[in-house]
């Protein structure tokens, strides 16, 4: 029988591995020997049948190691990321609703739930946040919440740039990123992390530590926890409406409104992976995790004079502006007897308000008199659990083949506070912090997965894999609690109903939603000759909601010397609208027109909903190719890829469409909370179709220079999205912030050098021009320039257990696009206290210094 013939060579895969996504250079002779261990095991993501070397791998694969991911100011492992693959878009999110609780991740332009996260193979759960307020590029997107994962407890992530729904299912448009957890079983390492913005503010504190220890003679056991706190930060300037109420003597903070970094409180993960060989055939394994943080940021100031439904009033026939007033009497119903409180000079009359009081009458403004900006957050929990076993077959009958075993379950939840609100509709007896109620997703996942090697006369023998996967989903919306949604007496008087800036779920809209699917795949790798290799495999997969759907992928890797090679693939593939997308329902508070208002997202079957222009969901689909090229000779590895993807039904949430009186009365018999304040309706909706085309350049080169151990990367991506079909239901401007809001081109390149004693690196990033977009408005918006940002970071290794770094992120403080202050709207862009553009694709709060310190052991 012939023996299996991949070729792999180890210094290749040693630079491959070093640098692939970015850098991954050992800072000890030693660690780069270990790194070369296990080599084989580097390209879990790719086939289901046989791990590769990524250079012999048919579709591109970035690997960044365990120590790299340390190596970054920064401890969210989205900014790790994106600081490593080019092609990966991270946002910073300020005054983005629960956007700004989970970031989303932008892979190849496409939306943050177009990737699939696996973890150590498996698929991990989504995250109970859905991003309503995504930057029109993931408005709407549902995908796992990654930034629970810290990069002490990681061996390596796997990211494959190619579409792979044929291998893993849903979601996989636009590739998958496998996190592989750490599974050492002796040593361990601690490590203390503390850092500023330069600005003075963010100041961060992450402890973080990993353990490993034998279980049994037969088994590892590996640990990992994380503790982090982070202060806000803020980039703002005080709003003019603002600065002339503080001028005028009322209280106002300064500023009003901040825009910034939110606050992260409490951030504990804990994490565990298990493995245990059972006999020289079969392994057991277990893996989890327990997080939990509390995030807190701001929201949209509340104007005393014009916020509907809390202080704006009628309009007089000579002009003068009025705040709203309550009568107090029981049984009232109107207003008419309570005195008229005019506006003059700015500021409410204070003689009419101080007749407010004697006639039993009430406005905010006597006890909010500047205004108020609600806070909002959430306290996020995140669970998971995978046991499984996985072997090779003893049983005569099917004796060699390898089968595993698998059940996990995981559990995100977000539980949600807003504070310094009101219900307006509550008069003065309205409490100021509410509990609006809690999203929450569970998934269940059973996989039988299994891999044969037969010999068909080929050059190598062919691996077959085929498995069955069984899935649950359940979201699960939780009432708040009454005050953050109750309709108080005022409401008849024209006072706003529920906590302002995010009414409480109502009884009426809390429940459970639950969808089941079964999957069938065969994936096959074919070594038909020494130099060409191809790999085919296709997926059945039925939903119980929408039907079922069949996706295939053919792949080739084909050696035309030892040193060149060229690899293509072309895939088609799908992604199901999640339970939480078809039905949701939420109330947003939103600019329109340079005003703030109450926009409710309602499900796409919703009666409304479908009188707008809703219809029940259906998968997106698409069609990718991927063709490029691998080249090696002796210290120098490059990859060349070009990839096309096209999307058809893309899901995303509606342009908001307003509402009219006869609206709202539909709204009302559909049961839908707190209509009256209402000015718009939104819903998901497969609306528009894409094509994403572009090219990943990834080059290496290592050497020996300046008396120690050098390493070269340089890694490109240029990405172009168009907007192919759409309606007015999307509209022009999210089809503008889907083509233009990403830089087209982004980029990096670093030197690490390593010596005895000492460790440094320096990588500088390039971002291409992109869209500027403030507020969400289209007139706020700006062609903003290219940028370049340094980061850097020296080691000093005291002895082979102690090291400390210090390094800084954006070393130079390069500054986001700042705002335009011309007039817009008759408002200058800075009008909502605005200093950058939010759209800035290396965030707005410019340089990061830190110093660390880790024992080994």
């Amino acid at each position: 029988m012939k023996k299996s013939n991949h070729r792999y060579s180890a210094l290749s895969i040693a630079i491959a591995v070093a640098v692939s996504g970015g850098l991954s250079v050992s800072a000890l002779a030693a660690e780069e020997e270990q790194s070369l261990k296990g080599i084989e095991k580097i390209a879990v993501v790719g086939s289901r049948a046989a791990p590769r070397s990524i250079g012999d791998s048919p579709v591109p694969i970035d690997i960044i190691g365990g120590d790299e991911l340390r190596k970054s100011a920064n401890p969210d492992m989205l900014e790790v990321l994106k600081a490593s693959v080019p092609s990966l878009n991270v946002h910073t999110n300020p005054i983005s609703d629960a956007a700004t609780l989970v970031r989303p991740a932008n892979l190849r332009g496409l939306s943050a739930d177009s990737t699939l996260v696996l973890l150590n193979g498996k698929r991990r759960h989504r995250s109970s946040v859905i991003t309503f307020l995504g930057g029109g590029i993931n408005d709407g997107s549902h995908g796992p919440d990654i930034s629970v994962i810290p990069a002490i407890a990681m061996k390596q992530v796997e990211v494959l740039r190619d579409g792979a729904a044929a291998q893993y299912g849903s979601d996989a448009i636009a590739g998958v990123i496998n996190f592989v957890l750490k599974d050492d079983a002796d040593g361990g390492t601690i490590e203390a992390k503390a850092g500023q913005y330069y600005e003075g503010d963010g100041d961060t504190v992450v402890v973080s530590a990993n353990v490993g220890t034998k279980l049994t003679d037969a088994g590892f056991a590996n640990f990992s926890a994380q503790y982090k706190n982070a202060d806000a930060t803020s980039r703002s300037v005080q709003r003019p409406d603002a600065a002339a109420f503080k001028a005028a003597g009322l209280p106002v903070a300064d500023p009003a409104q901040v825009w910034g970094s939110p606050e992260i409180k409490n951030d504990v993960t804990l994490w565990a992976n298990l493995g245990l060989d059972l006999d020289l055939y079969q392994q057991a394994y277990l893996f989890g995790n327990y997080s939990e943080r509390e995030v807190k940021g701001g929201f949209y100031y509340r104007n005393p004079n014009t916020r509907g439904g809390v202080y704006g009033g009628p309009t007089l026939e000579d002009g003068t502006e009025t705040i709203l007033t309550a009568d107090l009497n029981p049984g009232a119903t109107d207003n008419s007897r309570c005195p008229i409180v005019p506006i003059v000079d700015g500021i409410p009359d204070a003689n009419a308000l101080n007749a407010l009081q004697e006639a039993n009458c009430f406005a905010f403004n006597l006890i909010l008199p500047g205004g108020f900006t609600p806070n909002f957050g959430g306290k996020i929990k995140d669970t998971s659990l995978t046991a499984g076993s996985k072997g090779e077959f003893q049983i005569n009958w099917i004796k060699g083949i390898n089968y595993d075993f698998s059940a996990s379950y995981g559990n995100n939840e977000s539980r949600y506070f807003i504070f310094n609100t009101v219900n307006a509709s509550l008069g003065p007896d309205t409490p100021m912090e509410f509990s609006p109620g809690k999203y929450e997703q569970q998934e269940y996942n059973f996989n039988a997965d299994f891999v044969k090697f037969a010999d068909i006369g080929l050059a190598a023998e062919t691996a077959f894999a085929f498995g069955l996967e069984w899935h649950e989903e359940t979201f699960t919306v939780v009432a708040g609690e009454e005050a953050s949604w109750q309709v108080g007496p005022l409401t008849q008087q024209g006072f706003g109903i529920g906590s302002n800036g995010f009414p409480g779920f109502q009884p009426a809209a809390a429940g459970e939603f639950t969808r089941r699917n079964w999957a069938a795949y065969i994936d096959t790798d074919l070594q038909f000759t020494d130099n060409f290799f191809a790999e085919v495999a296709i997926r059945y997969e039925d939903y119980a909601t929408f039907g079922n759907t069949t996706n295939y992928k053919v792949a080739a890797n084909y050696s035309i010397t030892d040193d060149l090679k060229i690899r293509a693939s072309y895939n088609t593939g799908f992604r199901a609208p999640t339970v939480g997308q078809a039905n949701v329902a939420n109330v947003q508070t939103a600019l329109s027109n340079g005003e703030l208002v109450d926009s409710a997202l309602l499900p796409p079957t919703n009666p409304i909903a479908v009188q707008l222009g809703g219809k029940a969901l259906q998968p997106e689909e698409s069609k990718s190719f991927t063709g490029g090229l691998v080249y090696n000779y002796n210290d120098f590895f490059l990859t060349v890829d070009y990839y096309n993807i096209k999307v058809e039904n893309r899901i995303s949430q509606s342009e908001r469409i307003d509402l009219t009186d006869e609206d709202k009365r539909i709204l009302k018999e559909a049961g839908v909370p707190n209509v009256d304040g209402l000015s718009q309706v939104s819903f998901f909706t497969n609306d528009f179709d894409t094509t994403t085309q572009g090219v990943d350049i990834v080059a290496n080169y290592s050497a020996e220079l300046l008396g120690g151990a050098s390493a070269f990367t340089l890694a490109y991506n240029w990405n172009e999205t168009k907007v192919d079909r759409f309606t007015e239901i999307t509209g022009a401007f999210k089809v503008s912030r889907l083509e233009n809001d990403l830089p087209n081109h982004r980029g990096t390149a670093t030197w690490a050098q390593n010596w005895d004693s000492f460790g440094a690196y320096l990588r500088g990033n390039y971002y291409g021009p992109y869209q500027g977009v403030h507020i969400d408005d289209s007139t706020a918006t700006k062609n903003a320039k290219a940028a370049i940002t340094l980061d850097a970071e020296v080691s000093y290794f005291i002895s082979d257990s102690w090291t400390v770094a210090v390094g800084a992120q954006n070393l130079l403080n390069q500054q986001a696009e700042e705002l335009d202050h011309a007039e817009k709207l008759g408002l200058p862009n800075n009008a909502f206290g605005g200093k950058y553009y939010e759209t800035s694709p290396f965030g707005f709060n410019g340089g990061f210094y830190y110093l660390r310190g880790i024992y080994n052991f």
